[in-house]
């Protein structure tokens, strides 16, 4: 008997074929989501033009192709300039602390707040405590302000009510005492928001573990130590991957406002010195160098912390 031969009718589909096929099948979220990559694109990708300003002695009022080119003499000055060191100290400092304190503060803070059965004080109290977040950064200094104030400041009252100091502290004034102060402001104004997103990871996590580590007698701190951390693992490591890639950049606000000429040493940070150099002093190239100092370091952060945390944990954002 001959053998028959049978055509093959399952053939790979071309990949630019299946990428087509895929295209219309999710047509309506790629259109939903257009918007969204058209507002990253004009704010996040196209102001990376700008960058060409660090590389040239930039003059306003002149085109492009007018401007004279200095290659990387701007980076120069920055590596030369000692208060530039000495913004970057702050900047490490002030971040490093509001990693440590801002990170973890939030999750024992919804851990604790998990634990609560009263159903009508939790709600209290996670409202309290994310209220702060919607009070602009002038509001929250000025209330910080007066808070440590020396005259009749409610910080000091209370020290010398308690005999712990003779005379009022002027905190405002200690540069050593500044990056505390910052410190201990962000995580009062930002626990109870960061909270949200680790108490609605614990609420992802099934009650028939609880049930089950009840029934073998575990204690509620040996839930919270092999359930609920465990459970909130993952978004735990991808947001501190973020925070990581945001060391260097936490911005000035806070820094600006609750700063003077007496803590100036402790409280610049390079984005405050970019604004005091580049646009307080018509150096539009030179802040723009700073700008991409900063955004470069943040770049490198990011991988780094991202590869090492998916070499170890197996976990990464990308």
């Amino acid at each position: 008997m001959k053998a028959v031969t049978v055509p093959q009718t399952n053939k790979k589909m071309p990949q630019k074929g299946r990428f087509w096929s895929t295209a219309i099948r999710n047509r309506y979220l790629y259109m939903m989501s257009l918007p969204f990559v058209v507002w990253v694109f004009v704010f996040s990708y196209l102001p990376l033009w700008g960058w060409t300003m660090a590389f040239q002695k930039y003059k306003p009022g002149k085109s492009f192709f007018e401007q004279k080119w200095v290659g990387f003499d701007y980076f120069k000055q920055l590596f030369q300039d000692d208060i530039f060191y000495q913004a970057l100290r702050n900047t490490l400092a002030m971040s490093a602390m509001g990693l440590i304190a801002g990170f973890t503060v939030p999750i024992i803070f919804a851990i604790l707040l998990n634990e609560v059965r009263i159903q009508t004080l939790k709600r209290f109290v996670q409202t309290i405590s994310y209220l702060p977040h919607f009070v602009s950064w002038v509001v929250a200094a000025g209330i910080i302000s007066k808070m440590l104030s020396t005259d009749n400041g409610v910080v000091n009252d209370v020290l010398m009510g308690l005999h712990i100091i003779k005379e009022p502290i002027q905190f405002m004034g200690e540069g050593k005492l500044f990056w505390g102060i910052v410190t201990a402001s962000d995580i009062w104004k930002e626990t109870g928001w960061n909270a949200i997103i680790f108490l609605a990871a614990i609420a992802g996590i099934g009650p028939e573990l609880y049930e089950a580590a009840k029934v073998d007698g575990a204690s509620r701190w040996r839930q919270v130590w092999h359930i609920t951390l465990p459970g909130i693992r993952t978004t735990i490591i991808i947001l501190l991957i973020i925070s990581i890639g945001h060391l260097i950049s936490i911005g000035w606000e806070k820094q600006f406002l609750l700063g003077n000429n007496l803590v100036r040493d402790y409280s610049q940070t390079l984005d405050l010195y970019s604004l005091n150099y580049g646009l307080g002093m018509g150096r539009y190239s030179f802040g723009t160098a700073i700008n991409m100092f900063n955004s470069l370091i943040s770049l490198l952060l990011l991988f780094t912390a991202n590869g090492i945390f998916k070499k170890i944990t197996k976990e990464s954002i990308f």
